[in-house]
């Protein structure tokens, strides 16, 4: 792959954005009206067969036959496009079938260590505890990163009746059967009148959201230990279980899954949640080093065997230099300062921030992928140690006064990490804005990723993150297109202007990681000028009244307008 080809425009999606099924995107990508303005895709994780967090608890890595199949694959490949695709290294979903078999044998079953035993972890850090779980003393604990609050555990129940406590560090629901009267009577010495008030007692009580051992049983606590015991013996589970990366068998399965992504036609796959695998008492539990730096390179040299590029994702503040130590490990890294530094620029008038950051991309000779919008939301408060905090709040007001939600973690301000918005609505819904701001992402250093609803100036849906529940801030940005809203999104000025700068940005020899970009910039107008093998290519934008022109000059001379 040539510098230009690895810094094409890459369109990200879910296979049921546009049209309803992968078979969809491939026509889409196929059409005359986009032939040509991409050069990568990368397809989100509901792709395989998952269950929680759109793809992202992944029961298996085959594909979701509801959304794709293996022809749909073939003719995407066909298409001669770089694919990539999720790799999740921490965890994966209750349903696989290494944890039910877990479930079905208990220690008998050949991954029970698998996953991680969170007892057996912390032996010999902590005290055990009347509910059978290690509570680790406080010396560990106090500088760890859990991302939800207590301790990180799932309590799972053994065919012997006894529990033992898996770490769980991202989402889990344990659910209990309702009962009936049949069902009481057959368990406990109950008459049928009674079993049916103790059964919609009971059912009451779990649909509101209490644990069993939690309910009053009053005049029936005779029967309390023989029901507790149906219950626990039926519970069923829902979640994403971390690996635990001491065990061979997860390092059988990372070089099987990769193995199978290549098979997919995968160049790139990017790993998810990799920062939390290396897990040792007492460190953060959060980008541990050495051992996160040992891991990828372990994962890198499975990766190698097929041909794979590695992409680590990774939110940190920039005063923490995250991205800076990724690069110098030699991989790319995602620019997440931009989508903030880019609503800074234009907001404020002045571009002086997002010039500083563009000059010390190039300085420090780091690869990016950079972006507007995505899947998960609008990272201001990874400017941190970028800009000022007062600004930063700043953007976040702005973003929620145009109806963006913020998700805290453990309920905590300024735990979060991003505002969950539509880039469009995020702009205020200003067509100039959306066209300069993407005309600036394409001139940045770096291989541009382009949001699927973003293309299309797709507006906030509130009703889709209200109906979402607990988690459904983020629907707010992931509005599935059908294709006769693709059609229409096709005729309008706002669509095709930007096709019109991806196409150019995807085919015009100037731009690549080799290339030679100029940044002139006077705080209020921006002029960025590409050169490569003759060919050169310049943004010239005026950040407070949002016009901008984009020339281009061929290695043959001739010269021409490519906006307005």
């Amino acid at each position: 792959m040539n510098a230009n080809q690895m810094a094409s425009p890459m369109l990200n999606l879910y296979p049921d954005s546009l049209g309803g099924t992968l078979k969809d995107v491939t026509r889409f990508l196929q059409s005359e009206a986009v032939r040509g303005a991409f050069g990568s895709l990368y397809i989100l994780p509901s792709l395989y067969h998952t269950d929680l967090d759109r793809g992202f608890s992944v029961i298996s890595y085959d594909l979701n036959r509801d959304l794709a199949t293996p022809a749909d694959m073939e003719a995407l490949g066909a298409l001669h496009i770089d694919l990539k695709l999720d790799f999740i290294l921490n965890h994966a979903s209750v349903l696989c079938d290494r944890f039910q078999d877990i479930l079905a044998k208990g220690n008998e079953s050949v991954y029970k260590d698998f996953f991680i035993d969170w007892n057996r972890f912390w032996e010999g850090y902590g005290k055990m505890t009347a509910e059978g779980y290690i509570q680790p003393d406080e010396k560990y604990l106090k500088d760890m990163f859990f991302r939800k609050p207590g301790l990180p555990i799932l309590m799972v129940r053994f065919p012997d009746g006894h529990s033992t406590p898996y770490w769980n560090t991202f989402y889990q629901e344990v659910r209990y059967p309702r009962v009936d009267e049949q069902d009481l009577m057959r368990i406990s010495a109950m008459q049928f009148g009674g079993a049916k008030r103790l059964a919609a007692h009971i059912n009451d009580s779990l649909d509101h959201g209490m644990t069993p051992s939690h309910i009053d049983f009053g005049e029936f606590e005779d029967a309390k230990a023989s029901v507790l015991a149906f219950l626990d013996s039926n519970r069923k589970y829902l979640g994403q279980m971390d690996l635990n990366i001491e065990s061979p068998l997860v390092w059988e399965y990372y070089d099987q899954t990769l193995k199978q992504l290549s098979g997919y036609g995968a160049r790139i796959v990017r790993l998810d949640a990799f920062a939390y695998a290396p897990k040792t008492p007492g460190k953060r539990n959060f980008l541990n080093e050495p051992d996160t730096w040992d891991l990828l390179g372990r994962v890198g040299a499975l990766a190698d065997q097929y041909d794979l590029t590695l992409q680590p994702e990774i939110h940190a503040s920039y005063a923490e230099k995250t991205h800076e130590k990724l690069s110098q490990a030699g991989y790319m890294t995602y620019d997440f300062f931009l989508p903030g530094l880019l609503i800074d620029a234009l907001e404020c008038g002045n571009g002086q921030a997002l010039s500083g950051w563009a000059r010390e991309i190039q300085e420090k000779g780091m690869r990016t992928v950079n972006m507007l919008g995505c899947h998960d939301g609008i990272p201001l408060l990874d400017l941190k140690g970028l800009l000022p905090e007062p600004r930063i709040q700043q953007l976040i007001d702005t973003v929620v006064a145009r109806g963006g939600m913020v998700k805290d973690l453990h309920g905590q301000k300024n735990v979060y990490y991003q505002v969950n918005a539509t880039y469009f609505s995020a702009l205020g819904e200003n067509v100039d804005k959306m066209l300069l701001a993407r005309a600036i992402q394409l001139f940045m250093p770096g291989k541009p990723q382009v949001w699927y609803l973003d293309l299309f100036a797709g507006k906030n849906d509130i009703a889709a993150a209200t109906d979402g529940g607990a988690g459904g801030h983020k629907e707010i940005n992931r509005t599935n297109l059908s294709n006769q809203a693709i059609a229409q999104g096709l005729e309008q000025n706002i669509v095709t202007e930007q096709l019109k700068m991806l196409r150019f940005r995807n085919t015009f020899g100037a731009f690549g990681f080799d290339s030679h970009l100029d940044i002139v910039s006077d705080g209020a107008s921006l002029h960025f000028i590409w050169e490569r093998d003759g060919c050169k290519a310049e943004l010239i934008a005026d950040l407070k009244t949002y016009a901008f022109t984009i020339r281009a000059t061929a290695a043959t001379g001739d010269a021409w307008v490519i906006h307005p």
